[in-house]
């Protein structure tokens, strides 16, 4: 079991005010799987994905990673182990305008201090893997909206995490290219068993996935 998260809530706190956006879930997700987490605006969908990626943290409750408990570490012990467990695909890419395709995605690996020609050699071998070795000189406003979600697919896979963590990776784009996006995840993770967690309202793209996870004001409805 790569994933299990234990009786958590999550509670926001604003003057007087509180929140509890996640209320007691269990939830857990084996190495190898990909699944969908499924809900509308405020469901509680986005804080589930930022407490599984070492965004944040549970309330109460219990967070296990490879069966160590990650509830209580310290935010630069989370930082450390979300730079090398987790990649993230994001809806809106995140690519760094004034960088090519390339530095882009060797960033995460100046950030574990890898030499920059070991980064270089690793950025290359991924951005051939998704299709993208002819535009590793461009940067992201010569690129549609699809090449640079490959880019941002490439970053997401270079240091080689346990989890690719996608935030509506298909949002931005349109039907086709988003299909194509889908269809290179999906690859990822039967050719070589990647563990991946979409985060989406789109139940079609939730359809794709091997299992979903629906969220409902907080609580897990359906699994």
């Amino acid at each position: 079991m790569l994933i299990q998260i234990e009786n958590a809530t999550k509670t926001y706190f604003s003057g007087a005010n509180e929140f509890t956006a996640l209320k007691g879930i269990n939830f857990q997700l084996q190495q190898g799987e990909m699944i969908a987490i499924v809900g509308a605006s405020g469901s509680g969908k986005s804080t589930l994905m930022n407490l599984i990626g070492f965004l944040d943290r549970v309330t109460t409750g219990k967070y296990l990673f490879s069966g160590k408990d990650v509830s209580r570490l310290s935010d630069e012990e989370l930082a450390s182990i979300r730079n090398q467990m987790i990649g993230f695909v994001f809806q809106s890419f995140f690519l760094l305008p004034r960088l090519s395709a390339l530095q882009n995605v060797m960033l995460p690996l100046f950030y574990r201090g890898d030499p920059l020609p070991l980064a270089k050699e690793k950025a290359q071998h991924m951005l051939k893997k998704v299709a993208m070795e002819q535009f590793m000189q461009h940067r992201p406003n010569q690129l549609s909206g699809g090449q640079q979600q490959r880019v941002a697919i490439a970053r997401a896979l270079v240091g080689e995490p346990e989890v690719i963590l996608a935030d509506e990776p298909t949002g931005s784009l349109d039907s086709k290219t988003g299909q194509e996006i889908m269809s290179f995840l999906i690859e990822l993770n039967r050719n070589e068993k990647r563990t991946i967690i979409i985060v989406t309202h789109d139940l079609n793209i939730s359809e794709m996935c091997q299992r979903k996870i629906i969220l409902r004001d907080g609580n897990i409805v359906t699994e």
